[in-house]
């Protein structure tokens, strides 16, 4: 259950990095608000999942999963280039993170 809840805490700060992009200093109240709401149901979840998981690696899967969604965010919906090298890395980070996962026992 832990694992799930990581990673739908991953999930949620693909969320706020998205709205972050729309928030145009705070004044963007609709978007300021799923800011706030991806926050802090991200954080919420990664402090749920740490209570089994231990917080590094909890940290280290929590944080690879929002950054590569939001690199596959910015490539598929913001025109971000999609290169082999960019290819090749996400699937670096996805290798780290089945990694740590099977490495935390």
């Amino acid at each position: 259950m832990a694992w799930a809840l990581l990673i739908l805490g991953g999930l949620f700060e693909v969320g706020f990095t998205t709205c972050l992009r729309f928030v145009a200093g705070f004044r963007s109240l609709p978007w300021t608000l799923g800011f706030l709401a991806s926050v802090g149901m991200s954080m919420t979840l990664l402090e749920i999942a740490a209570r089994s998981i231990p917080m590094g690696t909890a940290y280290a899967i929590w944080g690879g999963i929002g950054a590569l969604g939001t690199v596959i965010v910015g490539m598929i919906w913001f025109g971000e280039p999609v290169t082999p090298l960019r290819i090749a890395l996400i699937l670096a980070v996805v290798a780290c993170i089945a990694g740590l996962k099977l490495s935390a026992g």
